[in-house]
């Protein structure tokens, strides 16, 4: 009983190992390698060819001139603010009184309202 509690397990292994091929090679539609994600784009932005010679290059773009000025390039685009900063300023206190209501009572004097009980006030 045991030997045939083996078997089921590596069938099962086996079919779900099977099962993972098929879906692995029908999800792959031929798209470029994830390691190189700008093949799909030849040529690409001038900066960004130039960034990747110079990531290419290694240690050998820290001297050169031209990898110097892409990386400062890089830094001007992306570490600019985007909006010139302007100070806040604080709102007057002034009012503009000509939007304003003029003070009334909602009910002439005398009236008392129907829904509220008259009290008396200590």
């Amino acid at each position: 009983m045991d030997l045939k509690i083996a078997a089921r397990m590596t069938a099962v292994l086996a079919l779900g190992a099977a099962m993972t091929a098929a879906f692995m090679a029908l999800r792959d539609d031929g798209s470029q390698d994830a390691s190189s994600p700008r093949s799909a784009h030849p040529g690409g932005e001038p900066a960004g060819v130039e960034l990747e010679r110079c990531r290419n290059i290694g240690m050998a773009a820290i001297a050169d001139e031209a990898c110097r000025k892409a990386w400062a390039e890089n830094r001007r685009r992306f570490l600019r603010p985007a909006q010139p900063a302007t100070p806040y300023a604080v709102p007057s206190v002034e009012k503009d009184q000509s939007r304003l209501l003029p003070l009334q009572p909602s009910m002439p004097q005398g009236e008392h309202d129907q829904r509220r009980p008259n009290t008396v006030t200590p």
